[in-house]
């Protein structure tokens, strides 16, 4: 079912619409208004497709563009040399530089759409997807560990459908409707010969989507609503509705009963674990668990008999400690409690908990070294048969709607606290510029999923264009791309932005449509260099939001790390599997039972799959990916940031993985050369810079050299440690 945007009156009383001709299209709020023209805000506005500005271009883009340009009395640059743009377009659209073979068939080709050709290729390579998954996956905050996620084993899954999903050009509303509700929109129900209506088993591989949400599963059960209204609004929605978690948004139309009203579209839901094995791997494992339970039991027998006394005195001692009434409840056999009962024993079983240091702590001294000695051989038992049992089954967590959670009453939290529900206070399921009572019929989350996903959603397909502007220019037209509100300001080219919207919707939504469209313009050609009227044109925009030139860009982490392996002839381009630590061993900072990483994984694997996450007691993200300014996964990333620090320079002058690929390029440089000083340098340049040296640089490196192919390495490492090396020209 799709939902047009309907008005909706806030909790301060104040109505306010806007009408929307064919899609009867309206939003309120006072504060999304222009305070002077009383019009509202533009990012809420209907999406109207503008009429292309007069111009010769090919691409509309460049129509856009060069209106704006003129306009400002502004002129553009020319465009880049050929392989500066092969270049470009290689670490843009699958993050790993054209190999020389490659540069020099595209030299050769002289033909008009030679540069197209490269561009279809490339969106067809199945390492696009991995390399702009890395991209939303930040956007959708991905982590690998974190010590608040349930959901860590098997996670990667989610990342690997994402992955594949990019790869096949799944249209991006369905992109979006798959993670939120495991089913395309049109595949939710089936009706059987004699009329039966059921729900439509999910495509295989498709419950991988809803990583998604069960990756904001934390210690308490509303962990996951909250995370998924946090993390739906702002990279779908390009909404900050989680400043509504405690208060009214102070500039957006977004109350805090909306914000409630949203997370209670998410609260039914649960964690469902799936083991991914076979019938026999299931039955091999289950017999292990059997003869490994029946070997520890007579240890655990003697352990338990033995601290069942010293357990008994110290539960009575903290029982006498809680108030009469709580005292009546917790000596009440459990089937005999009530609910309410049960709530009460379950508050206090964190203080009735009796640990194992708590346990010894209250034993006599010699008591304690036979308790010990006991727990010893129980420990020995346990790491023998551990070494002799199948390793773990592997697992994912998805999520499911409970129907008993689905009958509970969802309130407003004060301070966001989800122990400190305001009783008097209940919110039913919505979300900010809904109808006023949604059908919710097929669903909560399907009704949202298809009013979100809707062509008429102002919101949806601008934000969306936006990002792929943003990740192919490095900054979007609108800077904050996660925040379309008053406190993002305004597109630079707000009609430019229109249309490529609209275009998005005609185009079914196809992101690799999209992408061609931008990486072929005029505008995404043009050279860095500043050029002849830098000057004049600085004066004017000394921001190049009119895109005279193309914005230099340092690249991110995992390019880099890509780069340099492909550099070393040593990258591996398998797709999909769990990710790796470039510690070795983790450096004993690895959780040893954490299936979703592999203990001896290649280093040389692309970088979209080296492990990231957060733990309060380890270091989970290796400090390469940290010193390149790769977040940890705990909030939304919509844009990296791109600082200039010193342990990036010192990561490249002395990281053993540099050295390592400095070794592999300098043996790559003789091997490929046979011993030629001179083509080892011409090979060095084009596959560390993706050109040939000028005259000047061979000369200045055969210097260096010597007529040595033992100062190789140093000669690699000197290429590593160009600024030309992490920068997008």
């Amino acid at each position: 079912m799709r939902h047009s945007f309907l008005p909706r009156i806030g909790e301060r009383g104040i109505t306010w619409a806007v009408c929307f001709c064919a899609a009867a299209l309206t939003v309120i709020g006072d504060s999304s208004m222009n305070a002077e023209k009383g019009e509202l805000w533009w990012s809420l506005k209907p999406v109207v497709r503008p009429a292309l500005p007069e111009g010769t271009e090919a691409n509309p883009i460049d129509r856009f563009i060069h209106a704006e340009l003129t306009a400002r009395g502004l002129k553009a640059v020319g465009p880049a040399d050929r392989l500066t743009l092969l270049q470009r377009v290689y670490l843009d659209l699958i993050g790993i530089p054209p190999s020389p073979d490659e540069q020099a068939s595209y030299l050769l080709d002289e033909s008009t759409g030679a540069y197209e050709k490269v561009v279809d290729r490339l969106l067809a390579n199945e390492q696009h997807a991995v390399r702009y998954a890395r991209h939303w996956l930040d956007v959708l905050r991905y982590a690998d560990a974190d010590e608040r996620m349930t959901a860590a084993p098997g996670i990667h899954l989610w990342r690997d459908w994402v992955i594949n999903a990019l790869n096949e050009d799944l249209p991006y509303d369905q992109f979006v409707q798959v993670q939120l509700t495991g089913r395309r929109a049109n595949e939710r129900a089936q009706m059987s010969a004699t009329g039966y209506r059921s729900r439509k088993e999910l495509r295989p591989g498709d419950e991988f989507a809803l990583g998604f949400l069960a990756r904001g599963t934390g210690e308490n059960p509303q962990d996951l609503a909250i995370a998924a209204v946090d993390t739906v609004s702002t990279a779908f929605m390009g909404m900050t509705v989680g400043c509504a978690k405690c208060h009214d948004h102070m500039y957006d139309p977004i109350s805090q009963r909306d914000y409630y009203s949203m997370k209670a579209l998410f609260d039914p839901l649960i964690l469902r674990k799936i083991t991914l094995a076979n019938a026999a791997d299931l039955i091999a494992n289950g017999k292990a668990m059997a003869e490994a339970e029946k070997k520890r039991a007579p240890f655990e027998k003697a352990l338990n008999e033995f601290a069942a006394p010293f357990k008994a005195k110290l539960y009575e001692e903290r029982v006498l400690m809680l108030p009469p009434e709580a005292q009546v409840v917790i000596r009440k056999p459990e089937r005999q409690r009530t609910v309410a009962e049960q709530t009460i024993a379950d508050d206090y079983f964190p203080i009735l908990r009796i640990d194992g240091d708590k346990l010894t702590e209250s034993m006599p001294e010699d008591a304690r070294k036979q308790y010990q000695e006991l727990q010893k051989k129980l420990d020995a038992e346990s790491s023998e048969l551990n070494g002799r049992k199948n390793p773990p089954l592997p697992v994912f967590y998805t999520v499911e709607a409970d129907r008993v959670r689905e009958q509970e009453k969802s309130f407003i939290l004060t301070s966001g606290d989800p122990l400190r529900p305001e009783k008097e206070h209940e919110v039913k399921p919505g979300w900010p510029f809904s109808d006023a009572e949604p059908d919710f019929r097929e669903g909560r989350i399907e009704v949202f999923a298809d009013w979100l996903t809707s062509p008429e959603n102002p919101l949806f397909a601008r934000v969306a264009v936006n990002r792929l502007w943003q990740w192919h220019f490095g900054e979007g037209l609108l800077k904050i791309a996660s925040d379309l509100g008053k406190l993002g300001g305004k597109p630079s080219h707000p009609l430019l932005l229109d249309w490529l919207a609209s275009e998005f919707v005609r185009g079914e939504f196809s992101m690799k449509k999209m992408h061609r469209l931008m990486v072929t313009s005029d505008v995404y050609k043009r050279a860095s260099e500043a050029g002849d009227d830098f000057g004049e044109n600085q004066k004017i925009d000394p921001g190049d939001t009119a895109l005279w030139h193309f914005r230099l860009q340092r690249l991110e982490a995992e390019p880099i790390w890509d780069s340099m392996h492909a550099a070393a002839g040593d990258l591996d381009l398998k797709v999909g599997g769990p990710s790796f630590d470039i510690r070795q061993g983790g450096n004993g900072n690895r959780r040893q039972n954490d299936s979703a990483i592999e203990k001896n994984a290649k280093p040389q694997r692309r970088g979209a799959y080296l492990i990231r996450g957060y733990s309060s007691s380890r270091d989970v993200t290796p400090n390469f990916l940290q010193a390149f300014d790769v977040d940890d996964g705990r909030a939304p990333c919509p844009m990296r940031t791109q600082t200039v620090t010193a342990p990036q320079a010192l990561f490249l002058m002395n990281s053993p993985d540099v050295d390592k690929a400095c070794v592999e390029l300098s043996d790559r440089l003789q091997k490929e050369a046979k011993g030629d000083l001179t083509s080892a340098v011409d090979l060095a340049f084009k596959v560390t810079l993706s050109r040939p040296p000028s005259s000047a640089e061979k000369r200045s490196a055969l210097a260096y050299l010597e007529n040595d192919a033992a100062r190789l390495k140093q000669f690699s490492w000197l290429m590593f440690n160009l600024d030309e090396f992490i920068y997008v020209r």
